[in-house]
């Protein structure tokens, strides 16, 4: 039942946000520089509470130290994530 998500992290930005679509990838920009896992710790707490799941339901399942990453979320269905999330483009 898990939905996966691929993102495209932008670390050290000025706010925590989703700012859109690039190449088949959420573009989320976090306020968190990319040192010791803050960035990666920061994305699943905000990605989380962006989709209203419990913060142990979204884990990193691929890209712990690259830019590109994806997301396993498991209280959702794929189509219940992309409901959620903003049409691509």
């Amino acid at each position: 039942m898990a939905a996966t998500l691929k993102v495209r992290v932008i670390p050290r930005a000025r706010r925590n946000e989703i700012s859109g679509w690039r190449e088949g990838a959420l573009v989320v920009r976090l306020t968190a520089p990319p040192v010791e896992g803050a960035a990666n710790k920061l994305l699943l707490r905000f990605v989380s509470q962006q989709l209203g799941v419990r913060p142990t339901d979204v884990t990193l399942a691929s890209g712990e130290r690259s830019r590109e990453k994806v997301l396993r979320i498991e209280t959702l269905t794929q189509d219940d994530l992309n409901a959620l999330l903003p049409p691509a483009p």
